[in-house]
């Protein structure tokens, strides 16, 4: 039997998972990551504890199966993108907390950069709308308030990286500045059109090149883990973002396929080929997971606040102890009696692109309980992702392809089958929940087999994707439009001046 370890390094916790190469989980680790928040809409990690908890269930994982880490065949790491951490390259000590995606310190720089009318030089060359989500503005400011980071890093003294590349950095003991095209796309200083750091856009932000790792097709040898750190050294063959990883191990390799992941934030992507699409419904573009040379495109749109509503029920308002009774409250009622949450705690993303909204509730009456608010929070998630699904479908229609026939889940929220059902009748199509959900292990785990030659191609991984169960639209089209007429009135109050 041939074992692939995928190292999963998410928003909220830390992951490593040990699969065959039938694509089935022999041994999972998890740890919880500290979540600090030193101002209101800054969210910060240690990178240190990213560095140690992904250690840590790598050992813990290789363990649990049974193994030896010279069984393990090769290696795959996906990761939370956007996230940005400044280290220095010679005694690897980052220079600060790492910054991540939900973080929003950088707007006022974007609104600089959109006031220069740069937005659409931007989107041209890296097919990202101008806005904090991304790394390129998070840099700038770590460069910008750390004391002394400017000079240090003319001096060539530091380097940048999205997570992926401070995991490799350490597992390799400093032998590798790497990322790839994947997360590069995400940082708003990539040339996706020829998969190459842009100067234009680097100078822009007045970010030295000595800064940036060297970026290579997601499915490659990035380099090998150092022996002493598993106990065997271990090549690492396929690294790719959590959201495009999740779309490989769901096996969309194919223009028109999507998928959304129902994560700490929602991530739609539909596979467009190797043709950039540039969507004229506040969604971006993004590059896919590459194998080879060839630049792979998606379109893709992010809920900032999915999962994460779930989490604050939990922590904020106590309304219950363990995420996963919030179904059972919510379904103690027949709906959510008029109320609307709208979770805009760090700004809405796709398709509205309002970075200062803040979250609201409407439609409280008197007779409004916990369990109406539960049931509205469930189905702010279904609600976000059916915006950014009537977005996907315009802009594939506008390219002259099919609307979508299907959407592909995955995620830890995907098991809730109230909010899978009300996501089949908003959209108005099949749910297809597959039955492995921890596609974005599985992606990275995948990438790493291709590469290291334990698959041919990518029909042979198309013929490892199984469906768990399907669910179909029972809400009448003019009932589910209602809805999201509410939903949109709902964002109008929310977004109001």
């Amino acid at each position: 039997m041939i074992y692939l370890l995928a190292l999963d390094q998410g928003t909220s916790s830390t992951r490593s998972i040990v699969f065959d190469q039938q694509g089935n989980i022999v041994a999972l680790a998890q740890k919880e990551i500290t979540q600090i928040y030193p101002e209101p809409g800054w969210v910060e990690h240690d990178p240190m504890e990213i560095w140690q908890t992904q250690l840590s269930t790598a050992r813990e994982a290789i363990a649990k199966a049974g193994l030896e880490a010279s069984d393990i065949h090769a290696i795959g790491i996906t990761n939370q993108r956007e996230t940005t951490v400044v280290w220095n390259k010679k005694t690897g000590v980052p220079l600060y907390n790492a910054i991540v995606w939900q973080d929003r310190r950088a707007e006022p720089t974007c609104v600089v950069l959109r006031e220069q009318g740069l937005d659409q030089v931007i989107l041209n060359k890296t097919g990202l709308r101008v806005d904090a989500y991304f790394s390129g503005t998070k840099l700038k400011w770590i460069l910008d308030h750390v004391p002394d980071a400017r000079s240090q890093a003319a001096k060539g003294e530091l380097a940048f990286g999205t997570v992926d590349s401070w995991l490799m950095w350490q597992l390799t003991q400093g032998g590798k500045h790497v990322s790839d095209v994947s997360n590069a796309s995400r940082t708003m200083l990539f040339n996706v059109h020829n998969n190459e750091w842009d100067p234009e856009l680097l100078q822009m932000l007045d970010i030295p090149p000595a800064l940036m790792p060297k970026v290579q097709p997601s499915g490659s040898e990035f380099g090998t883990v150092a022996a002493e750190l598993l106990g065997h050294a271990i090549p690492i063959c396929g690294v790719a973002g959590d959201q495009q990883s999740a779309l490989f191990g769901q096996a969309c390799f194919t223009e028109g396929m999507a998928k959304n992941t129902y994560g700490t934030g929602c991530f739609m992507l539909m596979h467009t080929g190797s043709t950039f699409q540039t969507s004229q419904n506040g969604l971006v573009t993004t590059s896919a997971a590459q194998t080879g040379q060839q630049a792979l495109y998606a379109i893709e749109g992010s809920v900032f606040v999915a999962g994460a509503v779930v989490q604050w029920m939990r922590d904020g308002l106590h309304a219950f102890e363990k995420s996963r009774e919030i179904e059972t409250l919510a379904q103690s009622v027949p709906d959510s009696g008029g109320v609307m949450l709208v979770p805009a705690f760090t700004g809405l993303g796709a398709p509205y692109w309002k970075p200062d909204a803040r979250g609201t509730i409407t439609g409280l009456t008197r007779g409004t309980t916990m369990a109406h608010i539960a049931r509205a929070a469930l189905e702010s998630i279904a609600y976000q992702s059916t915006a950014l699904l009537q977005a996907m479908s315009r802009d594939s229609v506008a390219a002259g392809s099919a609307p979508l026939a299907e959407l592909r889940v995955d995620g830890g929220a995907c098991v809730n089958d109230l909010l899978m059902q009300f996501q089949a009748d908003l959209l108005g199509i099949p749910v297809l929940r597959p039955t492995m959900i921890e596609t974005t292990a599985l992606g990275a785990a995948y990438l790493a087999g291709l590469t290291s030659g334990v698959y041919r191609d990518t029909e042979e991984l198309s013929a490892l994707w199984k469906v768990e169960r399907r669910f179909t639209p029972q809400m009448p089209k003019a009932e589910a439009q209602a809805l999201m007429d509410s939903w949109e009135h709902a964002i109008r109050q929310t977004c109001a001046d």
